[in-house]
């Protein structure tokens, strides 16, 4: 690594042969044997339904995007499709990475990954689509799981973070998710009322109504709901075994930032704008030890281990040094997982 000083590092497939002597084998003969399923979540993909930035442009509020999407699809990952190793990964700029290692998620087929992909979808259709959530009777559970993660952030994200149903252009487009006698009677009782929160409450009310009344279902609150906060998933980067992503601890080019784990106990506290940049770890390792770190230095190199003298690695001087332990608590759990499957298949083939 040290020798070929890449600038970027991309994480692909294991394949059948090496991949720079892709020419040199048989053709069809160079495959894809394994890799990560992956999920790539973009902040732009969410720009007409966030108010406060655009394009590249993240801030606090529409954060709360990001933890949505996370809660959901760790959830479903784990609880739905029995997957354990998910590494969530920040991008450096404006979205977030998933890793799923398991050894089941790796050997995926291309119609498998599909198939994740599909079921973890639910905004679907372009600029063009105006009603981009549709539910039918009877609601799926995992829809069910995802709009009560949902619901704990929508008031104070979308209510009053985008203020949804506060300016009139910002109404016009909630109203037109909503049938059309539903709509006249919410835009009559919006001339008097102007608390967001209190419109809602009405529009949801409304909602219930309807489905009581009607002989299909009328879930058209939920569908608003989904439609601004659901994670908007990029298919073709999770269904591909040949896409390429960025490695963990990469330095975003644009921001400096570096791309570290995400501590899903402390995910609600993550702070985009207070991950270490590359320039900060520069200035730390630039600052002398101070006593104590030279004391921990001089007791580590004292310890013989292998025969070999050990030193005190200098990230853990700086700011990476949780995101490093992260990284190294979630490997040991997949060396962990990997030494008991190798202990049961000894147990099965009666090899001691």
């Amino acid at each position: 690594m040290q020798k070929m000083n890449p600038y970027k590092i991309d994480i692909g497939a294991v394949y059948s042969h090496r991949p720079n002597q892709h020419n040199t084998v048989k053709s069809g003969s160079f495959l894809a044997l394994e890799k990560e399923l992956v999920f790539d979540i973009d902040m732009t993909d969410y720009d007409d339904v966030r108010s406060c930035c655009s394009g590249a442009d993240i801030c606090p509020k529409c954060w709360t995007l990001m933890t949505i999407a996370i809660r959901i699809l760790d959830r479903a990952l784990r609880d739905d499709f029995g997957f354990r190793h998910c590494l969530w990964v920040y991008s450096g700029r404006r979205g977030v990475h998933c890793w799923v290692c398991d050894e089941a998620a790796r050997k995926l087929s291309v119609a498998a990954r599909s198939a994740v992909a599909e079921y973890l979808s639910l905004v679907k259709g372009g600029d063009e689509t105006v009603r981009k959530v549709v539910l039918s009777d009877p609601i799926h559970p995992f829809i069910t799981e995802s709009l009560t993660v949902v619901e704990r952030y929508f008031s104070q994200y979308a209510l009053l973070g985008q203020d949804i149903l506060g300016s009139k252009e910002a109404v016009d487009k909630v109203l037109a998710l909503l049938p059309e006698d539903v709509r006249k009677k919410l835009l009559q009782y919006f001339q008097t009322e102007k608390n967001p929160e209190t419109r809602w409450e009405t529009l949801k009310s409304m909602a219930q109504d309807k489905r009581t009344t009607a002989k299909k279902g009328h879930y058209f609150e939920m569908e608003i709901m989904l439609q601004y906060c659901y994670p908007r998933l990029d298919v073709n980067v999770s269904k591909g075994v040949n896409h390429l992503l960025k490695s963990p601890f990469s330095v975003h080019p644009k921001t400096g930032r570096i791309s570290v784990p995400i501590d899903l106990k402390e995910l609600d506290r993550f702070d985009p704008f207070d991950v270490p940049t590359i320039s900060l770890i520069c200035e730390e390792l630039d600052q002398p030890k101070t006593e104590e770190e030279q004391e921990d230095t001089m007791e580590i190199e004292n310890k013989k281990e292998a025969g070999e003298r050990r030193k005190m690695r200098d990230y853990k001087r700086t700011s990476l040094a949780k995101y490093v332990k992260l990284f190294d608590q979630f490997l040991e759990g997949m060396a962990h997982s990997r030494k008991g499957e190798l202990l049961k298949n000894s147990d099965l083939q009666k090899d001691f």
